[in-house]
């Protein structure tokens, strides 16, 4: 199992950027397939960006380009660097580790984007 604490949230101005990190504690970070997704008032939890074992990555229209997923193996962390963030980005953005059948959540981490 796998234990994820979100970090890196706060509060930005349009245009502004943000680096949020997931880090992970327990065993076999490596396997787990790593997620972002956010949840604004209001609306359904959404996939923001993934990144698989072997570093491939994926991205929800709306922030391509804009974000960029990662992950450090060696330090149990994954990271969502955040740029050109706009209001429509504001939401609790949480970390998810998935492995077969099995996933976990981070308890999320605000991002307020508001001039």
């Amino acid at each position: 199992q796998v234990q994820l604490v979100e970090s890196g949230g706060g509060l930005v101005q349009p245009g502004g950027s943000l680096k949020l990190s997931c880090a992970a504690s327990g065993s076999s970070f490596s396997a787990y397939t790593m997620a972002w997704y956010r949840q604004a008032p209001g609306k359904q939890r959404e996939l923001v960006a993934g990144i698989s074992t072997t570093g491939r990555t994926n991205y929800a229209d709306s922030v391509k380009g804009r974000f960029t997923i990662s992950r450090d193996n060696a330090k149990n962390t994954a990271y969502l660097q955040m740029n050109s963030l706009k209001p429509e980005d504001t939401a609790v953005y949480y970390c998810k580790a998935a492995l077969y059948l099995y996933d976990a959540w981070g308890q999320g981490t605000q991002v307020t984007v508001s001039s």
